[in-house]
This record gives C-alpha cells, sequence and structure tokens, in this order.
C-alpha cells in the first residue's frame, strides 16, 4: 500500500486526494493548515463558486510557459471537470461569457460533495497541521509540522496555493517546501486584484460604478468599474491586472458605444437644446452628475459655472476625447490580501505536465496555484486547479 500526503486542502488538492483515493491500494491523507478544507472555494464567484469556463484555453493563461497546460487541456478539461461534479452531484448552470456556477447558486454545495467523497473514499483529513519542512530519507518522505508532529508518505503532493487571500489558508509555504528541493520559483506578485492609481480622482468619485471598456497594455476588459480611494475596482480592472507591469497607463472609455465624431455632435446638440445650462449639469442625463462634472474639469474646461453656450470646438473635441479615453496612470495594486490569485510561483519546466511530477525528485508533485500559472477572472484558476489536482491524483495511483 502506497501513502500519499497530499498538503493543502484547497481546491487543487481535494481533487487530487479523490483522484489518488480511487484506488484502494492508497492510503490518502490531506494535511491543511487552517480549521478546515475548502475555504477559498467559498469565497469564489462571490459565494457562488464560478466553476469553470467554457471557453478555457491557453490564451486565457499567464506563466512563463503556458503551453503546459496543453496535456491537461487535452485530458481533463471543462468537460471532464464538468462529468466529475456531476457523478459528485452538483447539477450546473452557463451563464454570460460562458462561465459555470452550481445550479444552487452556493459554493458551499462544490465543498459539501467534494467533502463527501473524500469522506466516503476513506481519505484522512488532518487540519492545524502547518507543514513546517519536508525532508526525502531514502525512499521515504518525512513531513513535520511546527507542533513537531511527524508524517511519513511514499509520496508527497503540494498542493498549498499561492500567497494571494492569505486570510482563507494561502501564505506561499509550499514555495519554500518546493525550493528546499532544488526547485526555482518565479518572482510572485498578486493577480486578479484592485489597482492603485496616482492623483485624487479615483477618491473624488469613490463609490461611483460606470460601465467601460477598460485598457491596459495592449489589452481591452468590458465592465463595471467602481472608483475607489485608491484607485480602480471591478471585474474588468481585475482581469488586466495580470498584464500589470511598471509605469502603465490604465483608460477608461465610458461611452463606448460611440465613436469620438459622435460624442462630438451629442455635445453640439445638447448645447443648441439648451445653451444656458451651466456646465456643472451638462452632461447629466449622459453620464453620473459627479462623473461628468469631474471629467469635464479633467479636460481642464472651467468653472463649471460657466454656460454650455461658451465651450468652444477645441473644448467640445477635448472632452469627447477625454469621455473615450480617460487616462490614469498605474501605481501598483492592493495587498495579497485583496487579491484573488498568485501571478508566479515554481517554475513549470521542472515537472512532468503530464503527471505533475517533479523532474528532479521522484514521488514529489504539486499542483495548482503553487504552479507559475495563472489565469484570468472567470472561472479558469479553478479550472487549473481541478485539472492538474486530477492529473497529479490519477499519477499517484
Amino acid at each position: 500500500m502506497k501513502n500519499i500526503a497530499v498538503i493543502g486542502g484547497g481546491a487543487a488538492g481535494m481533487v487530487c486526494a479523490i483522484a489518488a483515493s480511487e484506488n484502494k491500494n492508497n492510503a490518502v491523507t490531506v494535511y491543511e493548515r487552517g480549521s478546515r478544507i475548502g475555504r477559498k472555494i467559498l469565497a469564489t464567484g462571490n459565494g457562488r463558486c464560478n466553476m469553470t469556463n467554457l471557453y478555457a484555453d491557453i490564451s486565457h493563461y499567464h506563466g512563463a510557459d503556458t503551453s503546459f497546460i496543453s496535456y491537461a487541456a487535452d485530458n481533463f478539461w471543462v468537460g471532464e471537470t464538468l462529468d466529475f461534479f456531476s457523478a459528485l452531484g452538483i447539477l450546473y448552470k452557463v451563464e454570460d461569457e460562458g462561465k459555470v456556477y452550481p445550479y444552487s447558486d452556493q459554493a458551499s454545495a462544490v465543498l459539501d460533495v467534494l467533502r463527501q467523497r473524500l469522506i466516503r473514499n476513506g481519505v484522512g483529513i488532518v487540519t492545524g497541521f502547518e507543514v513546517k519542512e519536508v525532508k526525502k530519507k531514502d525512499k521515504k518522505f518525512e513531513i513535520s509540522d511546527y507542533n513537531g508532529r511527524l508524517a511519513f508518505s511514499d509520496i508527497v503532493v503540494i498542493a498549498t496555493g499561492g500567497k494571494a487571500a492569505p486570510d482563507l489558508g494561502s501564505n506561499g509555504s509550499g514555495y519554500n517546501i518546493l525550493s528546499s528541493f532544488g526547485h526555482h520559483i518565479s518572482e510572485v506578485s498578486p493577480s486578479l486584484v484592485q489597482i492603485k492609481t496616482a492623483g485624487d480622482i479615483p477618491k473624488k468619485l469613490k463609490g461611483i460604478k460606470v460601465n467601460a471598456a477598460v485598457s491596459m497594455g495592449g489589452r481591452t476588459e468590458l465592465g463595471e468599474v467602481l472608483f475607489t480611494d485608491y484607485g480602480l475596482s471591478g471585474p474588468p480592472v481585475f482581469s488586466l491586472s495580470a498584464y500589470l507591469y511598471d509605469n502603465k497607463t490604465v483608460s477608461l472609455d465610458i461611452m463606448n458605444e460611440y465613436g469620438v465624431s459622435d460624442i462630438e455632435a451629442l455635445i453640439k446638440e445638447r448645447i443648441l437644446q439648451n445653451p444656458d445650462i451651466l456646465l456643472e449639469d451638462f452632461l447629466v442625463g449622459v453620464l453620473n452628475k459627479k462623473v461628468g462634472q469631474i471629467i469635464i474639469k479633467d479636460s481642464n474646461i472651467s468653472p463649471l459655472s460657466r454656460k454650455a453656450s461658451t465651450l468652444t470646438e477645441e473644448e467640445i473635441l477635448t472632452l469627447a476625447k477625454r469621455i473615450k479615453n480617460w487616462s490614469f496612470k498605474v501605481t501598483g495594486t492592493m495587498s495579497w490580501n485583496n487579491a484573488q490569485v498568485t501571478k508566479g510561483g515554481a517554475m513549470t519546466r521542472d515537472f512532468d505536465p503530464r503527471t505533475m511530477e517533479s523532474k528532479l525528485v521522484k514521488g514529489l508533485y504539486a499542483a495548482g496555484e503553487v504552479l507559475d500559472i495563472d489565469g484570468d477572472c472567470g472561472g479558469f484558476n479553478l479550472q487549473w486547479a481541478w485539472s492538474s489536482g486530477y492529473l497529479a491524483g490519477a499519477a499517484c495511483r
């Protein structure tokens, strides 16, 4: 009988343990540093669990070598994942942009069926076990925690996650374990996270939401943007944070359906309709009142007590261009506490993409976010967790 230790009771770790325990000759144990397994799953999809995305492909993933996911995409991907969860009892539904959720809209349902299958398969679950060190002696692994407890196994799977959302269990400990065996760890940073910007405009608009086409680094995402006291938030901002580099700007097109010339014509028509209206009220009915006032000021048009009829051709063009391209200098991101996922991690070149086994240490595996693979917002990261976890667990059979 093989003893298999899965370190980390998140999405990848649980699916790995289930897959490995399908072989009755395996004794599988999950070691979790927190008080319960699967806590991060409960927070996904705003508590609904965005399980996967029908449009998941390599273009939605990031890392030094995204081709690493190709084998998983051909062997245990969206279809196989949905079959896996259907067999566990999850009825699912597909929503906008290919996002897949449990029909019950409860992330807890996904966690419940995973836990039930772990128990049914006889998987041991040890919580409050924060791994301090993993050593290999002869052909066995020795796992010690900070309370002096020891565990021994033939196989170890590192599924500890990255550093994002440390309150939910991820603290980067997996990187230390893997590096102790000679694995290379790329620089890690928060991703799928709010963006900090320079200037005080977002702070002045704190709490206001606009629908916009958001552009950064040559990519554009559509959706709702929230102004905050530190910068910008919202789904399109989260997605673009994966492409964040130094000295970037983020641009908002807050009238995406219109071109610059269309907005110019609209402004001129409004002036003809109501030439005496003050600029402070000029864009009411087109944009949020405060947004309208701020964007006029940011176009160097003042004072707001002027009448609309005083706008010059040059000012009208400047305002139209600003509405279509409202740029903010990016100064960074919010902290790990705010991030949904980690960018960077254990370099995939050191692992077999078919099995997730280390090329450096026989019997050592890694799965999920601890590896240098991260996805866009919309179910792509959970898909990688399910797939890599399953491949690792199946290889342990």
